[in-house]
């Protein structure tokens, strides 16, 4: 099992920047693919940012995130990054994490991400 810690997140002004980190901990060897997702209040979850560490670190982005996120991964600290710019208040949500392996799906808690002036 997989253990999935997301911080980062807090009120930003809209323009503004954040940087989210999500660290795994337990059975981290197999983790093949990492992805953002998010759910704001009356929205389901969907992703935004996901990053196959296996294929060259190939990357995959909502609409809504390109030229804007950059997803990131620091294998030796297994730790994945959403970097957050330009920031819109339709992007406030809660900020999830997930990673696989072949098996399994991991999600971790959540961080919230407030864009608001």
């Amino acid at each position: 099992q997989a253990q999935l810690v997301e911080s980062g997140g807090g009120l930003v002004q809209p323009g503004g920047s954040l940087r989210l980190s999500c660290a795994a901990s337990g059975s981290t060897r197999g983790l093949w693919k990492w992805s953002w997702y998010r759910q704001g209040p009356e929205n389901q979850r969907e992703m935004v940012a996901s990053i196959a560490t296996g294929s060259g670190g190939r990357t995959d982005y909502a609409d809504s995130a390109k030229g804007r996120f950059t997803i990131s991964e620091d294998s030796a600290k297994n730790t994945v990054y959403l970097q957050m710019g330009s920031l819109k208040p339709e992007d406030t949500a809660v900020y999830y994490c997930k990673a696989q392996d072949w098996l399994n799906t991991y999600w971790g808690q959540g961080t919230q991400v407030t864009v608001s002036s």
